[in-house]
């Protein structure tokens, strides 16, 4: 009998051969990894350093070609549906795939579901996945942000209307809470995130509201009511105009995520998850023991990205910062722009962002767009962090890429200040265990696309030289070609 590695090496050689020719050079390996897990029973992590559509093939092909059901978790179900369909014609399999919520009682195939429902159906103990079946997670960079969007609870306008209506005995308390905690937040003085930690008497006038009501668990209350009496627990509000959103957030996912993984074997899937190869950080903060992890490097010969580092620039934080910013940004895009590819900016700090976008505007018309995902392919974008990882995908590879700051995040952030208060509780180094890979995971997810392209990435943030963690960033964007001058020709090139 042939074992499944070997028919997964095989048939995807020739898959890669004659059908699908990619430069991507860890199929194979990744491909025979996954078919022992899946043989086995057996969990692993795995870091493909690259994009989802090129290394999908390694995790498709032996969930396709081996004897077990198994459960695809993603958030990308229509386009890996489409490959599946030419896959399985190649490999002449016959495995039955659906799109459900839960797994069908005698069922033999492909079950593809999101996040979210399979978040909820472990969380809540729904059974709708029984224990027991090989479960392949796929972009794991976001497991984190999945786990804590649906653990937290959002109390809109909406949802105090309601709990007035169910209760209409106790309207009075209601409106009154409700006035004074919305003069209180509204009163706060804006920062550019838009969001506030609740001070505490904003926690004792809404605690009060909880303790004199019963409220039903299934409700939006009832649920703040359960999580606000747990530890760990993040207690903020988000404004917009004269409406506030209260919002409550798990600190830690590791002891929720925990039991989850001993029910099935899993092999988790991500572009970037940790600088080290045992991915130690990213198993203690997702609650994962022991397994095999398997980091790819990136191939130093057709990946590397053109670094433009110049020296001696000031540093953010200081009034040069901002005049030395716009000469340098102006002198790139002037000698860049003839190659009619996009140009990418990423500025954080909002007013400096703004201010920068207008500028370039009057000096360059029309291309420049500010956090607009609609850009032309010789255009000019200005953005945050945030909005490039959310839209980077969906525009044309950039050959010019632009970072004013290193994206470490800011304490000034009432939701970043919550969390290093956390950490430091813990007693743990907040800095390398939170805002540097935090920093090192976007800065490798931002400049992925640029490998295959060989594209420039000019770094403008001269912490990176000066600073002690500055070697983990450059580790990060290794392998480099690295200058700190101007070179014409070589941009034109």
């Amino acid at each position: 009998m042939v074992l499944l590695e070997a028919e997964v090496h095989s048939s995807l050689r020739a898959y890669l051969r004659e059908q699908n020719p990619s430069h991507w050079p860890h199929h194979l390996t990744m491909g025979r990894i996954i078919a022992r897990a899946l043989r086995t029973g057996r969990s692993a992590l795995i870091q493909t350093g690259s994009t989802r559509s090129r290394y999908a093939l390694a995790y498709l092909t032996p969930a396709l070609l081996g004897g077990t059901s198994a459960v695809i978790v993603t958030t990308e179900i229509p386009q890996l549906l489409q490959e599946v369909n030419g896959l399985q014609s190649a490999l002449k399999t016959h495995k039955e795939i659906i799109v459900n919520d839960r797994y069908p009682d005698n069922f033999q195939g492909l079950v593809f579901t999101t996040p979210q429902v399979w978040l909820k159906d472990k969380l809540e103990n729904l059974r709708g996945f029984p224990a027991g079946i090989p479960t392949l997670i796929d972009g794991c960079d976001s497991l984190e942000a999945w786990a804590r969007d649906y653990l937290s609870v959002s109390i809109t306008l909406e949802d105090w209307q309601t709990v007035k209506d169910t209760h209409p005995e106790r309207k009075d308390l209601i409106d009154t809470i409700y006035l004074r905690l919305s003069n209180s937040i509204l009163s706060h003085p804006p920062n550019p995130y838009r969001c506030y930690l609740l001070d505490t008497r904003e926690q004792q006038d809404l605690e009060r509201l909880l303790n004199t009501i019963e409220f039903t668990p299934a409700s939006t209350f009832g649920s703040l009511k359960e999580r606000i009496s747990l530890e760990n627990q993040l207690l903020w509000t988000s404004a917009d105009r004269d409406e506030f959103t209260l919002h409550i957030s798990p600190l830690e996912i590791a002891s929720i995520l925990q039991p989850l993984w001993g029910e099935q074997p899993v092999v988790l899937i991500g572009e970037f998850l940790d600088t080290r190869k045992d991915a130690k950080n990213y198993r203690q903060q997702h609650g994962l023991g022991e397994m095999l992890t398997l980091k790819f490097n990136i191939d130093r010969t057709t990946e590397y990205i053109h670094l433009y580092l110049p020296e001696k620039l000031p540093l953010p934080n200081t009034p040069e910062f901002e005049k030395v910013l716009l000469e340098q940004v102006s002198q790139l895009i002037n000698i860049y722009r003839i190659n009619q590819k996009p140009i990418i900016i990423l500025i954080e700090d909002v007013p400096l962002k703004a201010k920068i976008g207008t500028i370039l505007a009057s000096l360059f018309g029309s291309k420049v767009q500010v956090e607009n995902p609609r850009i032309n392919s010789d255009g000019i974008l200005v953005c945050g962090w945030e909005f490039w990882q959310k839209h980077q995908e969906k525009i044309e590879t950039p050959q010019l890429l632009i970072m004013a700051t290193l994206p470490i995040p800011s304490p000034e952030n009432p939701l970043v200040a919550g969390r290093i208060a956390y950490y430091k509780h813990q007693h743990k180094d907040w800095f390398r265990s939170y805002l540097l890979p935090t920093a090192v995971q976007n800065i490798q997810k931002a400049v992925m696309s640029l490998r295959e392209c060989q594209g420039m990435v000019a770094i403008l943030d001269s912490r990176v030289n000066s600073r002690s963690y500055g070697v983990e960033i450059f580790n990060a964007l290794t392998p480099y070609a690295r200058i700190n001058y101007l070179d014409t020709p070589l941009f034109n090139d």
